[in-house]
């Protein structure tokens, strides 16, 4: 594993000379003065537009996790059929933001749209993780199953009963990430949020966007407090009727996008022989250098979050530290784990100017904080023999040892993440492949788009098969602890 880890360090280095990493906002501490007074003196909104966007937040988060995780547990069903497999590999592969931007050319700026961009990647997410449950499972009961037992019936009375608390832990876990989801999507026109997140923060308008800042750190950091299993179908419901999931169909503008729209340019024409060279120069002028610096900021990025989760993960835990110092750092990675990599990225823009610095510290802070927090409580589980000794001595001669399997594990799974989210952050204007496929869907090249998508989705999904083999060969198990 060392070997492994220090490849990954050597990667990075490597990949330096074509990392950005210049400031060019004229003053940033400055401005970082400005962020930091109003987040102190917050000045609060109109209540009514505050708790309205907190409600749309959450009524997104709702509805598209609940049906992604109705549809991921159908697809869990045959989730040993390689098509299936497949599938779910294909959906969870685009992030919701370029879902999002897709259903909106279709649905409009509508409640369905979002509710959509939400629940078919996270059904990709949720079939995986269903689908492996199922197969770890005790094998025993279904083997004793009498012959012609359905697959329904071994679903309901065999399957669920199994696996039912780790699925139901993993599912709330989806909902703090779906509630991050749907804040994000305010950044591009839903009203969550992140909308008003957006609007207030590039305009300077720092302590307004404080409210709407800790609106969102504090429905995350009293998840565990508010959800319950018994008030589930009735926030469900309260969320359906508050926010509707319907759009106005243009059966017309449906039909011409998936016959006309997203086919490309030389085959509309009729010129099959302009088409390889239509592929070439979008390869060149963009697929090409956007798969390339995603590849750079996100292994750039996993080294930063490593070293930030070595660094923390000791100091939320009972055999470091003390009481005053374990509450400020559980406080702090609280706040990092809640705020979505965007969201960072975004104040980190504005403070520091587009450029991958930013986009690397905001995915290395959240990734960190999360890595950091398991790492944590395993910690606090570990048995100590009497005679171990202390303060750093403990750390790099007993306990990083013993942990860090867990951690490659967790790191490994995290890239993957990362991926996704380098992509996206090309909205922000750093030259990944998000920030293509963005200008093609604003300049309603709907051809270009969908061939960068699916760059994109085998982009993730390469990394996804690479990081499973790299997993098996360090036998670090199949799936990880909830992420």
């Amino acid at each position: 594993m060392g070997r492994t880890s220090l490849l990954f360090v050597v990667l990075a280095l490597l990949c330096l000379p074509w990392a950005d990493f210049s400031v060019t906002a004229v003053d940033p501490w400055f401005e970082l003065g400005r962020l930091g007074a109003g987040l102190l003196l917050p000045a609060w909104p109109d209540m009514g537009v505050l708790l309205s966007a907190l409600a749309n937040t959450l009524a997104f988060a709702l509805q598209g996790v609940a049906l992604g995780a109705v549809l991921g547990l159908g697809l869990a069903c045959g989730y040993r059929s390689a098509w299936v497999r497949r599938l779910a590999a294909g959906l969870r592969a685009v992030h919701e933001l370029f879902w999002a931007l897709l259903f909106m050319q279709l649905l409009g700026l509508s409640a369905l749209a979002g509710v959509l961009a939400i629940a078919l990647p996270y059904a990709g997410t949720f079939a995986k993780i269903y689908g492996e449950l199922f197969e770890e499972a005790d094998p025993a009961p279904e083997q004793a199953l009498p012959a012609g037992f359905g697959r329904l019936s071994r679903l309901i009375y065999l399957q669920l009963p199994l696996c039912w608390r780790q699925m139901a832990t993993y599912t709330g876990y989806r909902l703090e990430c779906g509630i991050r989801s749907s804040a994000v999507l305010g950044f591009i026109g839903l009203p969550t949020l992140g909308y008003h997140l957006e609007s207030l923060l590039r305009q300077g308008y720092y302590d307004e966007a404080a409210a709407f800042f800790y609106a969102l750190v504090l429905i995350i950091a009293t998840l565990r407090w508010w959800l319950r299993a018994r008030l589930v179908p009735l926030y469900l419901l309260a969320a359906l009727v508050w926010l509707p999931p319907v759009a106005s169909l243009n059966w017309t503008l449906m039909a011409r996008f998936f016959t006309e729209d997203i086919i490309p340019a030389p085959l509309r024409a009729g010129d099959w022989a302009g088409l390889w060279p239509w592929w070439a120069s979008l390869w060149q002028q963009q697929a090409g250098p956007g798969l390339a610096n995603t590849l750079v900021l996100a292994l750039l990025s996993l080294v930063v979050t490593g070293v930030l989760a070595l660094v923390w993960f000791p100091t939320i835990s009972r055999r470091f530290g003390h009481g005053v110092s374990r509450g400020a750092s559980h406080g702090w990675l609280v706040l990092m784990r809640s705020l979505p990599e965007y969201l960072l990225a975004f104040v980190g823009m504005l403070l520091l100017g587009p450029g991958m610095l930013p986009a690397m510290l905001a995915l290395g802070l959240h990734n960190g904080a999360i890595i950091a927090h398991l790492l944590g409580h395993h910690l606090n589980t570990l048995s100590l023999r009497e005679d171990a000794p202390s303060g750093l001595n403990l750390y790099f001669f007993e306990v990083l040892p013993r942990l860090y399997r867990a951690f490659m594990a967790y790191s490994l799974y995290r890239f993957e993440n990362l991926i996704r989210e380098t992509a996206i952050l090309g909205m922000l204007g750093i030259p990944t492949l998000g920030f293509f496929i963005d200008s093609a869907f604003s300049e309603f090249r709907f051809d270009r788009a969908m061939a960068l998508l699916l760059v994109c989705a085998g982009l993730n999904i390469l990394v996804d098969i690479l990081a499973r083999r790299l997993r098996q060969r360090l036998h670090l198990g199949s799936r990880a602890e909830v992420l």
